[in-house]
């Protein structure tokens, strides 16, 4: 049997103590790293004298925060432009059938957040629109 004889003693780099360290670094910043939670959004509402009974249909719920971040059943748009609103609507409607629609604005939004949703909800025709508010006292 001939073993390899190695006439060119260059530089060796050696390998090991490079991946502990790469091997360190990546279970510190396993432990390090934090998931947050996103927590429900919370919306105060504006409130109103009427009571309305819930609707047993089922319905689409657009959530319109303080800041003006819009969610289309609790899932947040990316931006609150016209396009973005629309095109997450049109995803659920389902044929001719348009679901009622509840608008929950926080008492502080501002205005222009609420028509712009309004006018979506028109250009695409829906007819059943409420928006949410809470019993006066």
């Amino acid at each position: 049997m001939k073993f390899h004889n190695d006439s060119n003693p260059g530089p060796k780099l050696n390998m090991t103590s490079l991946i502990d360290v790469v091997f360190l670094l990546l279970i510190f910043f396993m432990v390090t790293t934090t998931f947050e939670k996103q927590a429900k959004l919370k919306i105060q509402l504006p409130e109103a004298t009427e009571k309305v009974n819930p609707q047993a249909q089922e319905q689409v719920v657009i959530s319109i925060s303080q800041k003006g971040s819009i969610y289309v059943n609790n899932n947040e748009l990316l931006n609150s432009k016209y396009d973005s609103i629309a095109n997450s609507l049109k995803q659920i409607i389902r044929g001719d059938e348009k679901p009622p629609i509840v608008i929950r604005a926080d008492a502080d939004a501002a205005h222009k957040h609420v028509v712009t949703v309004m006018d979506v909800l028109a250009d695409l025709g829906f007819t059943s629109v409420s928006i949410a508010t809470t019993p006066s006292e």
